[in-house]
C-alpha cells in the first residue's frame, strides 16, 4: 500500500540529493526543477529529492534487446551463482543499507526484515536453482506424451523464458525486500528486471541497487532501476512482458482494466490490501502456551515495520469469553516491550510510520473505524512522547510517531425477536462493518468476539480475501475446522500452537519457500513459492515430434531416439558423454534359490517370495516371484562397469516402477541410457539422469526408473 507524496519544502531542501535512476547501463539524475522532497521520518531531516519521470521507453527497449541477450546465454545455474554472488556482496554493505533504512523509521530488527529478508531470498533462489533445476535453458514440465502406438511420435510440455521484460511496482514499506523478492525469480527465469519503487522508501531501493550494480555480477540490461512517477508505463509493454505489482486494490483493479492487460495480453500479478486476521481457539485459554504465543503474534504484528506491513494482523477473532483477557494481555505486553522512537536510539523498539502524509493516512483510518463502531481500547491517536536520538524523551513534532492502536468491535449477531441466533448466521452487521474492509496500515489492530466456529470462519471470510491468517490451538478438531473453512479465502495459513510458538517464523513473515499473495481483495496474485514463482515468467509449450526432434529440443533423451552403444558411457567423462550414450546388458536367468537366498539375506520374505499358495492366490502373481529389489540389484550389476573412472557416485534413483512380476526361470537385461547431463557450474563434476529399463525374455517392461548418478568432467 503506498500514500502519494506531496510537495515538501525544507531550509535545507537544495542540500539533499537528487535520485538518480539506472536506466540501459548508466546511472541519470532527473530534472529537478519540481523535484518532491523526501525527510528523515523520525526526525524530518531532508535526506532525498525524487525529480522528472525517467526514460520509461528506453529502460523497456534496453531490457528487451541487451538484457535478454545477456541472460538468455546463461543456464539455470549460472544465473543461481550469479544471485548468490550478489547476496554475498548486499551481506558485506548491510551496515550502510541499515543506516539508510533507518531514515525511512526502521530500527534495526525492522531492517533485518527487510534488508537481511530481502538478502535471504536471493541466497534461497540461489540454492533452489542450483539443486531443483538443470543447468539449462529450458526446462521440461512432466512426463513424455506418447501420440501414436508406435512411439514415431509425440509430445513433451516444456517452460521457455518469456520474451520482453519484468517490469516490478513495489510499495514503500519493504524497499530492499520487496525488490528482491520480485527480482530474484525473473533473475532466475532469465527474464530482465525494471524494478519502480514506491517514492517515500526509493533512496533505500536505490542504495541496494547501487550496491548490486557496483558489484559488477549483473549481466548487462538484467536489472534497471527507474525513480519517480511510472505513469503510463503500460503504454510501452505487450504480451512479452510481465508487471508484478504491490500496492493499493484500487490501483491493482486499475490495471487490470487497461488495454495492455485486456487487450494486448501483458500478465499482471498483484498482491494488494488485506485485513489479515488472528484466530484464537477456544481452548487456547488465558495461561495456556497458545494464549501466550498469540499475544505475542498480535503484539509484534502491530508493532513490527510500525505495522506497515501488507502481512500485519489487523482483526483478531477471538472466543467471546476471551475478548478481556485478550485485550488486557495485549496492554501488558504493549507496555512492558514497546519503546516508541527515534530508530537509531539504542532502547527504541519501534519507529515512526515512512512519513507524516501516512500517518495522518493512518489517523484517518482510524477514524473510519471509529465510525463504523470501532473503541479504541489502547492507545490514542494523540502525539506519543518518544525517545529522541540522543536518548532525551519528548515530542518530536516533524517525526511521524504514532502509538499502537487496539480498537474494540462489539460481538456481530443476527438475532430474531427473542434473541435467538438465526441458523446461517451471517452476521449481517459484519459482513458490512468497517472492521472488515478499513485497513489502518500503521500499528493498528482490531478485537472482534465470536461464540461458535462456524462464527469465527465467517468473520475472517469476511474480509474478501487475505494474503495470511493465524489459527491458534492445541485442538486438532479446533484447527481442522477453522483451516478448513478459511483456507478459500487466504493465500497462507499458519497453525500456531505451543509446540512451534519458538521456531516458527510468524505471521507476517513470507518466506521464499511458500507462496505469497491471496485471492479477492488481497489482488488474486501469487509470489514466491520456491520455482514456481520462476515459472511465473515462463511459458509453457505443447511441442510435438519426433523423438529424435523432441531430445534435441528438450535436451533429454526419449525412447526412439538416436542412441549409441559404442564405448562403455561409464567409460565417458562429462565433457565426453553424450545424450543417447547406453549400454545393453546380458540377460540373467532367475532361480527359486536366487529369490530364497535374497529373502534369507535380507530378511525380507513377504509371502510373494516365500509361499507358493499364498502368492499363487494374490491377484497380482502368477506364483513366487522375485523379490523387485533383488532385480534392481541385478540390473546394477548388470549395467556398471567396475574399473575406476569418471564415475563418482550413485546418489539414488526416481521414479522407480515395478510393471510386471518375475517368476524363477525368467530372464532379465537391463538398458541403461544417458537421459540427462547437467554440469555443476563451480564443481569439477556433473549430474548425469539415466534411463534403465528393466525387461524379461519377452521383452516385456519388467520396471523402469531414472539413475542418478555424478560424473567427473574430465577423466
Amino acid at each position: 500500500m503506498e500514500t502519494p507524496i506531496g510537495q515538501a519544502t525544507s531550509a535545507h531542501a537544495d542540500d539533499a540529493p537528487l535520485l538518480e535512476s539506472y536506466i540501459g547501463g548508466r546511472w541519470a539524475a532527473p530534472d529537478g526543477s519540481r523535484a518532491t522532497l523526501l525527510q528523515d521520518a523520525a526526525t524530518g531531516v531532508p535526506v532525498a529529492r525524487v525529480g522528472a519521470a525517467p526514460d520509461i521507453p528506453a529502460a523497456v527497449d534496453y531490457a528487451r534487446t541487451v538484457g535478454q541477450a545477456s541472460l538468455g546465454d546463461l543456464p539455470f545455474h549460472r544465473r543461481a551463482l550469479i544471485l548468490k554472488a550478489l547476496a554475498q556482496a548486499l551481506t558485506a554493505a548491510k551496515d550502510d543499507l541499515y543506516a539508510v533504512s533507518a531514515q525511512t523509521g526502521a530500527t534495526a530488527r525492522d531492517s533485518m526484515i527487510d534488508v537481511d529478508g530481502g538478502i535471504g531470498v536471493l541466497f534461497t533462489y540461489a540454492s533452489k536453482g542450483r539443486r531443483e533445476l538443470p543447468n539449462a535453458t529450458v526446462l521440461v514440465d512432466g512426463a513424455p506424451e506418447a501420440l501414436s502406438r508406435d512411439g514415431s511420435f509425440g509430445g513433451q510440455h516444456v517452460w521457455t523464458r518469456m520474451a520482453g521484460v519484468s517490469f516490478q511496482v513495489n510499495a514503500f514499506n519493504f524497499p530492499v525486500w520487496g525488490m528482491l523478492e520480485k527480482f530474484a525469480p525473473a533473475f532466475l527465469a532469465g527474464v530482465p528486471t525494471i524494478a519502480k519503487p514506491a517514492t517515500p522508501s526509493a533512496y533505500l531501493a536505490a542504495a541496494a541497487v547501487r550496491v548490486m550494480v557496483d558489484s559488477g555480477l549483473l549481466p548487462d540490461g538484467s536489472l534497471q532501476l527507474v525513480v519517480g512517477s511510472a505513469h503510463g508505463f503500460l503504454d510501452h509493454l505487450d504480451a512479452r512482458d510481465s508487471v508484478s505489482f504491490t500496492g493499493s486494490a484500487s490501483t491493482g483493479r486499475m490495471l487490470r482494466r487497461d488495454d495492455a492487460v485486456v487487450v494486448r495480453g501483458v500478465s499482471l500479478t498483484t498482491e494488494a490490501d488485506s485485513v489479515n486476521a488472528a484466530l484464537l481457539g477456544p481452548d487456547a485459554v488465558s495461561g495456556t502456551p497458545e494464549f501466550d504465543a498469540f499475544v505475542a503474534s498480535v503484539v509484534t504484528e502491530m508493532t513490527a515495520k510500525a505495522g506497515q506491513k501488507c502481512t500485519a494482523i489487523r482483526r483478531v477473532i477471538v472466543p467471546a469469553a476471551s475478548v478481556e483477557d485478550v485485550v488486557e494481555a495485549v496492554r501488558a505486553r504493549l507496555a512492558v516491550r514497546v519503546v516508541i522512537g527515534d530508530p537509531r536510539a539504542e532502547s527504541v523498539t519501534m519507529g515512526p510510520l515512512a512519513s507524516l502524509a501516512q500517518r495522518d493516512e493512518v489517523r484517518a483510518r482510524v477514524m473510519d473505524l471509529v465510525a463504523g463502531g470501532g473503541e479504541i481500547v489502547i492507545g490514542s491517536l494523540d502525539e506519543p512522547e518518544v525517545v529522541r536520538a540522543d536518548g532525551s524523551v519528548g515530542d518530536a513534532p516533524d517525526g511521524a510517531f504514532l502509538a499502537p492502536l487496539l480498537l474494540r468491535f462489539a460481538d456481530a449477531r443476527d438475532e430474531d425477536a427473542e434473541g435467538e441466533v438465526q441458523p446461517d448466521a451471517g452476521p449481517a452487521a459484519a459482513r458490512s462493518a468497517a472492521v472488515h474492509e478499513v485497513e489502518a496500515f500503521g500499528p493498528v489492530a482490531s478485537v472482534i468476539g465470536y461464540r461458535t466456529l462456524d462464527e469465527a470462519v465467517r468473520l475472517a471470510n469476511f474480509g474478501g480475501g487475505s494474503l495470511v491468517a493465524t489459527v491458534c490451538s492445541a485442538d486438532p478438531d479446533v484447527v481442522t475446522a477453522l483451516v478448513a473453512g478459511i483456507s478459500p479465502w487466504h493465500g497462507r495459513v499458519l497453525v500456531l500452537d505451543g509446540s512451534v510458538a519458538r521456531t516458527s517464523t510468524g505471521h507476517g513473515s513470507p518466506v521464499p519457500h511458500l507462496v505469497h499473495g491471496g485471492p479477492g481483495r488481497a489482488g488474486g496474485g501469487e509470489e514466491l513459492g520456491g520455482i514456481r514463482s520462476v515459472l511465473h515468467h515462463m511459458r509453457r509449450t505443447a511441442l510435438q515430434g519426433s523423438p529424435e526432434v523432441l531430445t534435441r529440443l528438450t535436451g533429454q533423451w526419449r525412447a526412439g531416439a538416436a542412441t549409441d552403444d559404442g564405448i562403455h558411457p561409464f567409460r565417458k567423462p562429462l565433457s565426453a558423454l553424450r545424450v543417447g550414450d547406453r549400454v545393453v546388458s546380458q540377460p540373467r536367468p532367475i532361480t527359486l534359490d536366487d529369490i530364497e537366498h535374497f529373502a534369507e539375506f535380507t530378511g525380507d520374505t513377504f509371502y510373494a517370495h516365500m509361499d507358493e499358495k499364498a502368492a499363487t492366490a494374490n491377484p497380482f502373481f502368477p506364483g513366487r516371484v522375485a523379490h523387485g529389489y533383488l532385480l534392481l540389484s541385478w540390473a546394477a550389476g548388470l549395467f556398471v562397469d567396475p574399473a575406476p573412472g569418471p564415475v563418482l557416485a550413485n546418489y539414488g534413483l526416481e521414479n522407480l516402477r515395478f510393471v510386471t512380476p518375475v517368476s524363477p526361470g525368467d530372464e532379465v537385461r537391463v538398458t541403461l541410457t544417458a537421459k540427462q547431463i547437467s554440469p555443476r557450474e563451480s564443481e569439477e563434476y556433473g549430474e548425469v539422469r539415466w534411463d534403465a529399463v528393466l525387461v524379461n525374455e519377452r521383452d516385456e517392461i519388467v520396471a523402469t526408473y531414472d539413475v542418478l548418478t555424478l560424473v567427473a568432467k574430465e577423466a
